[in-house]
């Protein structure tokens, strides 16, 4: 969870013609699957493959990770400082472990919130990690994806390279020639 202070402000409200005040706000946030399902639902897209996001709809998603009540004044005051902050927020990976990608094998699926709920369901992975960081929740169900596959088949080279090894062990062990 993400916690913000959003100092106090005049802010000129255009509509109304009139100034109004934005009090001092404590903004508490999650990055969640449940957060992204609110965006998706109003939206109609996927949150992950939009690269290209509005202010609006970069707004709005800041609004549906909020987990506290506040005024819909709160998001207009939201300073340079409390976007980035915001920002670096989601993009931080919450978590100590790293997968390495294997060059050429991309996936080109759309990955909405539906998905990653069947991912969850799939790999009987708990309702409760939707409350988790989404990069805290994907690494999971990449992880088990990866715990879940069959072991590789090793090529000709390489059982012959084992081989070589378990036979030059078994000589120096037993001290023949071969």
């Amino acid at each position: 969870m993400l916690e913000l202070i959003v100092p106090e402000q005049e802010l000129y409200n255009d509509d109304t013609n009139e100034f109004v005040t934005v009090h001092k706000t404590n903004l508490k946030l999650e990055h969640s699957l449940i957060s992204i399902s609110k965006w998706e639902s109003k939206w109609h897209k996927s949150f992950l493959n939009s690269a290209d996001k509005t202010n609006e709809e970069v707004y709005d998603y800041i609004k549906c990770m909020t987990i506290n009540p506040v005024d819909d004044s709160v998001y207009t005051a939201l300073t340079n400082d409390n976007i980035n902050e915001i920002m670096a927020y989601i993009n931080d990976p919450m978590t100590a472990t790293t997968i390495k990608d294997i060059p050429g094998k991309k996936n080109n699926e759309t990955i909405t919130s539906e998905l990653i709920y069947y991912w969850m369901v799939a790999l009987e992975i708990p309702f409760e990690c939707e409350r988790w960081h989404l990069n805290r929740l994907l690494t999971l169900i990449r992880v088990c994806n990866i715990k879940n596959q069959p072991p590789k088949k090793m090529s000709n080279r390489e059982i012959l390279n084992q081989n070589r090894a378990l036979n030059a062990a078994r000589r120096k062990k037993y001290h023949t020639r071969g």
